[in-house]
């Protein structure tokens, strides 16, 4: 009798460690991070979803996801500059651009499907940006950046920077 006492607080303890994690099911970006290397930078965000939908496959171009709309991308970096005091937001629209994947600061984030009963994300994002500012006068930029899962639901604007142009 001792032995079952002891082999189910064992059980008890093991299935404490799995319990499924109570995640709004709007993603959240939990923290971010900036790191800037000559002409490139690398922007890390923490995020959560609790439903599990945060993500892009290959074949998600149609309907919603059409090429030159914005949903096609599901994370998007808004690009500010400080003019003469005041922020400004410079919008680029993916329309205009010579080609579709060629929209700085918008990305496409690969969908890693959940398995198993817990359908919850939580995960880093890294993104390499080649090239992290406009060429311009002014030389202090900052984003404000935020993601949007598969039904359109955007999460909390974390704000990176400001930085200077070097």
């Amino acid at each position: 009798m001792k032995r079952i006492w002891i082999l189910l607080v064992v059980i008890c303890s093991l299935s404490a460690c799995l319990k499924k994690k109570d995640l709004p099911d709007v993603p959240v970006i939990t923290s971010q991070s900036f790191e800037i290397a000559g002409d490139s930078a690398i922007l890390r965000l923490n995020f959560s979803d609790g439903d599990g939908n945060f993500g892009l496959e290959d074949g998600d171009t149609t309907g919603v996801f059409t090429p030159c709309l914005r949903r096609k991308f599901n994370l998007y970096a808004e690009y500010y500059e400080l003019q003469n005091g005041q922020w400004v937001h410079e919008y680029i629209d993916p329309c205009d651009e010579v080609s579709d994947d060629d929209v700085p600061f918008y990305n496409r984030v690969p969908w890693i499907k959940p398995t198993g009963q817990n359908q919850a994300q939580e995960g880093e994002i890294k993104i390499v940006m080649q090239d992290w500012y406009l060429l311009s006068e002014f030389d202090t930029i900052k984003f404000e950046v935020k993601i949007v899962d598969r039904d359109m639901q955007e999460s909390n604007t974390v704000t990176v920077g400001p930085y200077v142009k070097q």
